[in-house]
């Protein structure tokens, strides 16, 4: 289903600010009588006569009793986020306030927006595709430079233009297999095989690109979940507060006071971490602390980076070595932190040289941790990422999206080789541009669209 005009009269109306106490806050309208609704509540100049792009003062009141002085901005239709007459009231951040003009908007017309409404209509009356929209809200989300960047470039129409262009040209060999039916009888061909074929490969490896881009996208997006493990006492919780800079976790000489895992996150150069402080591993007949290692052994399994933090004073290469190989069956990216190095003389040290990309600390006088910092940012593997030329899918949708796209070229691949007829060949492809339509919402469905912008902010 092909969407380009949205056909919906109603105003709706949401606060488009964080909910609390503030200096000011926004409140949206949208629709074709927003103007208009506005205008019946605001004492000042009429609204329905003011041009695009300008701001007023005035009051809002109710009757005779003034609620506040506002600003209010306008946005006549087609020049708008929505491509709707927009009107923006920023009034006084008290909550009494806003509720008292969204109350008196509601008696005027307006109705209250639902969750991604004003980004959903700027979709359906063609402000911009799906995966822009789609950026909306990861933009909203973003928390570091690179999440940042990668949500402004899909915002403006990267990730789309890519995804456009291979529909374009799998589109034109469909139209020719197409047309080839209506001739069924006639024997002719119009679409060259090997160069379906070939456009075929190309895009399918074009699509294997983009699907492994995910993990780095993955990791921008949602940040690197980082697992601390180290037998009880070698200065996890130590390093975790200096990391953080902050007292997070209970740091004692007694083994074994971590006994559930602690998280948070910070930001190096522009990736976001979520490092996850466990329980020191080792046997234990305590339940609680049991527990407590088990879950550790369970956040392993999740990570995306272990840092193996060991007291260099208590523990030798050999057995070092050793735990590296049982903790990381996976081979994980992980670091081996010698802790303690002010506790330990040079010649103890080089003993360690052997452990590959060891890093040498003092959690608790904070000696070296920027050297453990720059070791993370090179494990994450993000310094040769181009963000202005690479395209990143950071969308599972997407990736759902462009794995069934792979799927059907694959079998349209198959069938050319088996020989197969022309409709079932047209059949595969017709899946493949479904599939890649349903990204930029070229094919979509209500159901979509509901799950998709109701997981935005109301305001938005």
């Amino acid at each position: 289903m092909l969407i380009n005009t949205y056909y919906n009269t109603d105003t709706i109306v949401a606060v488009a600010t964080a909910s609390g106490m503030g200096a000011i806050a926004v409140i949206r309208l949208s629709g074709a009588n927003a103007i208009t609704v506005a205008n019946s509540v605001f004492k000042g100049k009429d609204l329905t006569k003011q041009a695009s792009h300008t701001i007023h003062f005035g009051t809002i009141r109710d009757e005779d009793k003034v609620i506040d002085e506002v600003l209010v901005s306008l946005f006549v239709a087609p020049h708008s986020y929505t491509k709707e007459n927009v009107v923006e009231i920023s009034c006084h951040g008290s909550d009494f306030i806003v509720q008292q003009i969204i109350r008196l908007l509601l008696q005027n017309g307006a109705r209250l927006a639902s969750a991604g409404e004003y980004t959903k209509r700027a979709f359906l009356n063609g402000q911009f595709d799906l995966a822009q929209a789609e950026a909306v809200a990861d933009l909203i989300a973003s928390d570091s430079a690179l999440s940042h960047e990668v949500a402004m470039k899909q915002m403006r129409g990267g990730f789309s233009q890519e995804i456009k262009r291979l529909r374009g040209e799998l589109v034109h060999f469909a139209s020719m297999i197409e047309l080839e039916l209506d001739f069924g009888e006639e024997d002719v061909e119009f679409a060259d095989r090997n160069q379906l074929r070939a456009l075929i490969t190309n895009i399918q490896r074009i699509i294997r690109d983009l699907l492994k881009s995910f993990e780095l996208g993955n990791v921008i997006k949602n940040g690197v979940p980082t697992v601390i493990v180290g037998n009880p006492n070698a200065g996890k919780s130590t390093l975790l507060n200096k990391l953080l800079n902050e007292e997070k976790a209970i740091v004692s000489d007694v083994p074994g006071t971590t006994r559930d895992f602690i998280e948070d996150e910070i930001n190096i150069e522009g990736i976001t971490f979520r490092f996850i402080d466990t329980a020191g591993l080792r046997e234990t007949t305590d339940k609680v602390e049991a527990i407590g290692v088990e879950r550790t052994m369970q956040k392993l399994s999740q990570s995306s980076l272990i840092i193996y933090l060991f007291d260099i004073t208590e523990i030798t290469a050999v057995q070092v070595q050793a735990e590296l190989d049982r903790l990381n069956p996976k081979k994980l990216p992980l670091i081996a932190v010698a802790n303690k190095i002010d506790q330990a003389s040079p010649e103890k040290i080089q003993r360690f040289e052997s452990i590959e990309g060891l890093v040498t600390i003092s959690a608790a006088e904070g000696a070296n941790l920027d050297e453990l910092k720059q070791a993370l940012v090179e494990k994450v593997n993000l310094g040769k990422l181009n963000i202005q030329s690479q395209t990143i899918v950071t969308n599972l949708r997407h990736v759902d999206s462009l794995n069934k796209t792979y799927t059907a070229l694959e079998d349209t691949l198959n069938g050319l080789d088996l020989g197969i007829s022309n409709d079932l060949v047209a059949a595969d492809i017709r899946r493949a541009l479904y599939s890649l339509g349903e990204i930029t919402g070229e094919i979509t469905t209500d159901d979509l669209l509901d799950n998709i912008f109701t997981k935005f902010c109301i305001g938005k």
